[in-house]
């Protein structure tokens, strides 16, 4: 079976923690990366890690979850300074987004770059990926 993947990443550096956490938020907050000015070479280097991988882990969740539901879903997580990502969370939470997202927080990824001014020390790269499954 042939997968496509229809990948939309998008990365913004905020504080950890704010009074819009909500998911919508933070794919809101992921989505304006594409004005920043660190977002598009640490979205480079963040899929020149991460497509192969994602892919096969994306066949091996529909796999498992078989018959998988291949709606189209949403994965947000905020990226540490080490490369490990946290607060993963997927919407629609089906079985095949919530496999994807238990993988994705066993990834090291790329070290974001330092926060911007006027963002404080220790501030996350929150991550946004849309992703499409078209068998």
């Amino acid at each position: 079976m042939s997968i496509i993947l229809a990948i939309a990443l998008q990365l913004v550096a905020v504080p950890h923690a704010s009074a819009d956490d909500t998911f919508a938020a933070r794919v809101t907050l992921g989505k304006q990366v594409e004005t920043g000015p660190t977002g598009p070479a640490y979205q480079k280097a963040l899929w020149g890690m991460l497509t192969d991988p994602m892919t096969v882990a994306l066949k091996g969740c529909l796999a498992h979850n078989a018959p998988a539901d291949t709606s189209s879903f949403t994965l947000v997580a905020d990226v540490q300074s080490s490369g490990a990502p946290s607060r993963v969370a997927v919407e629609p939470a089906t079985p095949v987004a919530k496999c994807l997202a238990g993988w994705f927080g066993s990834m090291t990824l790329p070290a974001p770059p330092p926060a911007l001014p006027p963002l404080t020390q220790g501030a996350t790269y929150p991550i946004e990926i849309d992703v499409s499954i078209t068998p």
